[in-house]
Formats: C-alpha cells, structure tokens, sequence
C-alpha cells in the first residue's frame, strides 16, 4: 500500500502530538514514584476509564477479531464478551477496596492481606512474573500483531522493487530494505516501542493516560470509517449479508458443517460438541459464560481486578471516581467498541473466502488474522490511509505504553524498593524506573519473534491462569484464605497447563481449550482449596489492620470484626450484587441492541436498548440510594458509627 508525503506528515504529526505531551507531562512525573506510577491519586473517572479502554484495543484487538469472526462467526466472540459478567463484578464489588487500599500495585497487597515469608516470596515471585515475564510475553504478541499489519501493508512494495522511497518536502529518501517480515520486525523492535519507551520514559502515567485519551479518539474514529467505507465498496449492509449467505451455502455444498457466521449466539442445534465452522461448540461456549469470568486470570480481565485496570483504580480521586472509572471501562470496552472491528471481519469473509467470496485469496485462508488488514489496504481510500496508520499507531502504543509503566511499577516497587535497596530517596526510584522501561523495551523485542499467533498467546495466558480466578475473588471476602493459596493456585495452574500440552484432545482449537480448561480449573481449584485448609491462617494482627484498612463486607470477617469493634459493619452484598445483574444487563443490552442496529434489524434493537436503559438507571437510582451519587465512597465508609446495611 503505497504511502504518500501527505501520508507521512500526518503520521508523524501523530508522533509528535504524543512526545509533546509526555514533555508537558516530564516535570510532573518525575517527582515521586506515586506521580510516576499512579499520577499522584489524582485522575478523574472519565480519563482513569478512557486509559483502560484505549490500553485494551491493541494492534492485536481488531486481528483477533477478524480470525475469531472468520472461523466462528460472530459468537466466537464469547472468547472475551463473557469476560464482562468478570468485568462487572469488579466494578460493584472490588473497585472501591482497591482505591481504599492506597497501594501502588496490586502486587503490593500481597504483603497488606498476608504475612511472613510466604507473603514477601509472593509478592517477590508475582513481580518478576507478571513484571517481565507476562508482561513481555503480552508486549511480544502485541509486536507480533503490529509485524502481521506492516507486512500486509508494506509488503508487496518491498517485495516488489526492495526499494523504499519516501517523497517529503520535495526530498526522496530511498532506502533498499530486505524480507517484508523481517523489516516489519525490525521497524517494531527498534523504532515503534523504543519510541513509546521514550514518552513513557519522560512523561510516567500520566503521560500514558493522556496520550491514551487522544489515541483511543483517533483509533475509535477510524474503525468506524474503515468499517463504513468497506460495507460501501462492497454494496451496502444487504449485499453484504447476500455475499455472507453464498459463502455459507458453498462452504455446505463441500459437506463441511457450517452455521449462520451472524448469529450472536452459537448454533444450540450442533451439539456440545460440533466443531462447525462459524460456530461455538456449546462446551466452550459454557466455558467462556459460565466458568472464565471467575476462574481465570487474564490481563485486562482479572477476576476482583488486577494490572493496569488496578493501576487507574489506585490513581482515581477517590472511590467514586474509581468505580465510575470500572464502569465507563467496561461499557465501553464490550459494548461500544466490537461492532466496526466485526463487520469488518464479515466484509473479510465476503471479500476473501476461497468459497465464493468476490476476491478469493489464499493468504486469507492461510492466516484470516490478517482479513482486517486486507481490507484496509484494498478498500481504504489513499486519503485515510495515513489516518488509518497513526490508528494503528495508536492502538499498538497505547497498550505497549501502558505495558511498560505497569510492568515496570511491579520491578520496581515490589523488587527493587522491597527487597534490594529499601530507603532511598524518590528521585532515585523514578531513575530506575525509567532504567526497567529500558529493560522492558528490549526484552518485549525478542518475545515477539517466539509467537506465530496472536491467539496462540490468548490461549496460553488464558490456560495458565484457569483456576486461579476464585483465590483473587475470595481473598476480599474470606479471612481464611492465606499465602499458600495463591501460591499453591499458581502452581497448580501452571503445571496443569504444561502437563496438558502433550496430550492431544479430539476437535477444534475452541473445543480443546474448553477441555483443557475444565481439567486445569478443576484440579487448580483442588489444590488451593486443601492448601488452604492444611496451612496455618494469617494472624490476627494482619487480618485486623486489613480489615481496618479496605473495610470489607462483614460476612466472611465477622470474627475480625468484633475485633475492631469502633468501625461499622459494612453489609452490602445483596446492593452490589444487584448492580452486578443491572451491569451485565446494560452492557449486553447495548451490545445486542447496537448489533441489531448495525444489520437493520430496528425493533428488536431499539427494545434492547431501552432494556440497557432501564438497567442503568437502575445502577444510578441504588447508588444514588446509598449515597454515592454525592459523595466518594471514602466519606460514605469513614462516617464514624454508621452501619451498611442492604
């Protein structure tokens, strides 16, 4: 896809905007570790969630969704629409113990819930690897993401002539490259994430949440372009539904199973276990709606919340903002942002399915990952396509600038600070800090050569984590868990995954996973529950200051309650259960009823949306009720002799 000078001022027009602001950002961020890593607890919900939503559309995000789209249809996306029934929970239940925590990591609660060396080998352990090793391992395939689009893109003109020439300013800048693969490598590993270290370097978080507001802007409005614009070329929504048909009815005729690729649902005719195309086989679809929202962990998607979207809940103004943070996340990030990325992934299948599609291709079939680049790169006027790379940009940096600050606040806050040099003074910290975002930019580069798949890396990290889910739940709301269960639940989870990954389950890659997934959450769950029972639990001592300090729900801590007799007894399990419901309801009523829009089915959209409606001033009525409408939760708790009743 040929780029012309007008092109590349406005890509590096984008560069630029984004070093500008971490330079506004630099003296700021330099200050203390907590402006570096948490922009000192003072960012307002709106931009708090807009950073999380941005970190989570990556350059990967829309590939991903073209290969699930192009194999399971629409309802392959149950993969991580079933993640918001996790989402919400943490929104009602987990946002405001976080901000009350004060703490700069989630690693860093280790040490306030537990206690001894099992709490300091934890926390030690969890900073090298959610810090460098799960945190490269996600920098690597979002590379790996960032080198599929620059090859499709860039490509057939170094193939073509090896010959780059750039046209700037009435300057030609000529430069011979090598195999298109290899120099989209070598453009992510030393000019794209050296180039995001650097502003995450100057401009600390909040750099990165301000740089993210004005990414997620231009990425948001570009899907939504490409998506309009590839539906145009193609004949509009109907053609594109007549072209999706021919394509299903030739797939039939060679004797393959195939289901309708628009449904939102899977095919509940097929079986438990059909490996249809364009279908869920209803095991995994259980898996994903019913059992990964709580068992699994995953960046983005924690269960109780974890990560980044911890991050912005420790850096939020206080507890209001920060569950309104949770809440605009979530919203945005399952309900308002996958429909351009999917119909995209329909024109994919329309244009470039070897069974009847206008343009059959063979790379298509080879990697239908790549579908929605394909179709950037044929229907995207030269106009936007300067516009739609920055877009990319954006979506690649955001999450790789995220990445680095919060793999780099677990190095240093809970390595280096904790175990090496404990009293030094804040300038020094944030000088390492920025020495670990070197670290990090470096060792991301080589992950992403190991990964062949983008959904090779979901699948890993989702395997690797299954089981564990419930520990992170219930370790708010139970004074009984300790150390060894988390630790037991990570060795559990992990040496399942590795003792699964020779045996060889019948049927696609999705049911395998389901499979794999039931034995691994099954056994994991075991382990940590005798782990538990079979270790001492934490002392008094740290159970009371935790319970002094996050205020939990008294149900599970009744006992630790009576020993901290001056402070109210927080009961509010049966309100924040009903705003997880009402929040599930909101998300997939605006999910569904935008879907049903999107193919011209009116009634049905509009009926779910007033559905989305009802429920979210349902949310706004109880919280309203309890007091959160005026107040941030720290007022509503610290009030000295009030109980939290339902």
């Amino acid at each position: 896809m040929p780029l012309t000078s007008t092109d590349w001022l406005v890509i590096i027009a984008y560069l630029l905007v984004n070093l500008l602001i971490s330079i506004y950002y630099r003296r700021r961020a330099g200050g203390s570790t907590e402006e570096f890593f948490v922009s000192g607890r003072d960012v307002s919900w709106w931009l708090a969630g807009t950073s999380m939503v941005a970190t989570t559309f990556a350059a990967d995000t829309p590939l991903l969704v073209s290969g699930l789209v192009a194999k399971s249809g629409i309802a392959g996306n149950w993969i991580w629409w079933g993640l918001c029934v996790g989402g919400m929970l943490t929104v009602f239940f987990f946002a405001r113990y976080w901000r009350r925590a004060e703490i700069l990591t989630d690693v860093q609660f280790v040490e306030i819930r537990y206690s001894g060396r099992p709490a300091a080998f934890l926390r030690g352990f969890k900073a090298v690897y959610l810090g460098l090793f799960m945190n490269c391992f996600i920098l690597g395939w979002v590379t790996q993401a960032m080198i599929n689009i620059i090859t499709v893109l860039l490509g057939p003109a170094i193939a073509q002539g090896r010959v780059w020439q750039i046209s700037l300013a009435g300057h030609v800048f000529q430069y011979t490259l090598g195999d298109p693969h290899t120099t989209s490598l070598l453009i992510c590993i030393f000019v794209l994430i050296p180039f995001t270290g650097i502003y995450t370097f100057i401009g600390g978080l909040w750099g990165v949440l301000v740089t993210d507001l004005f990414q997620f802007v231009l990425k948001m409005a570009m899907i939504i372009v490409l998506a309009w614009v590839a539906v145009s070329k193609i004949g509009g929504m109907q053609a594109l539904q007549a072209h999706l048909q021919t394509v299903e009815n030739n797939v039939r005729q060679t004797g393959v199973p195939a289901a309708d690729p628009v449904a939102f649902l899977p095919d509940f005719h097929l079986g438990w276990t059909s490996d249809a195309l364009w279908t869920l086989p209803l095991l995994t679809f259980f898996v994903y709606l019913c059992m990964q929202w709580w068992l699994a962990w995953y960046p983005g998607a924690e269960p109780g919340g974890g990560g980044y979207v911890a991050q912005r809940m420790f850096s939020a103004r206080d507890e209001k903002n920060s569950l309104g943070a949770t809440l605009w996340f979530n919203i945005a990030h399952y309900a308002l942002r996958p429909w351009p990325w999917i119909i995209t992934g329909l024109v994919a299948i329309a244009v470039y399915s070897p069974n009847g599609g206008i343009n059959p291709s063979a790379a298509f079939a080879q990697n239908p990952e790549q579908g929605y680049v394909m179709v950037l790169r044929d229907y995207l006027p030269p106009a936007l396509r300067g516009l739609m790379v920055a877009a990319f940009l954006a979506a690649f940096m955001s999450t790789v600038g995220t990445q680095l600050n919060w793999g780099c606040s677990y190095l240093v806050n809970d390595l280096y600070k904790r175990f090496f040099v404990r009293h030094s003074t804040e300038k020094h910290y944030v000088f390492i800090s920025r020495i670990f975002t070197v670290l990090l930019v470096l060792v991301s580069g080589y992950t992403a050569m190991q990964l062949t798949s983008i959904k090779q890396g979901w699948d890993l990290v989702l395997n690797i984590g299954f089981g564990t889910g419930a520990v992170y739940i219930l370790r708010w709301y139970w004074w009984r868990i300790n150390a060894w269960s988390e630790i037991s639940a990570m060795i559990a989870a992990a040496g399942v995954t590795f003792a699964l990954h020779d045996v060889h389950f019948s049927g696609n890659g999705s049911l395998v996973y389901a499979k794999s997934a039931l034995i691994t959450g099954g056994i994991t769950t075991v382990a940590w529950v005798v782990a538990t029972y079979v270790t001492r639990p934490e002392s008094e001592e740290t159970l009371v200051a935790f319970y002094r300090r996050v205020l939990p729900t008294v149900y599970g801590w009744k006992h630790i309650a009576k020993l901290a007799p001056d402070l109210p007894e927080v009961r509010d399990v049966s309100s924040n259960a009903f705003n997880w419901v009402m929040g599930v309801i909101l998300v997939y009523g605006c999910l569904f009823g935008i879907g049903k829009l999107v193919f011209q089915q009116w009634f049905w959209g509009v009926v779910l949306l007033v559905i989305a409606g009802i429920a979210g001033y349902l949310i706004f009525w109880d919280l309203s009720r309890r007091g959160w409408a005026t107040l941030s939760g720290a007022e509503v708790a610290a009030t000295p002799g009030q109980a939290h009743t339902d």
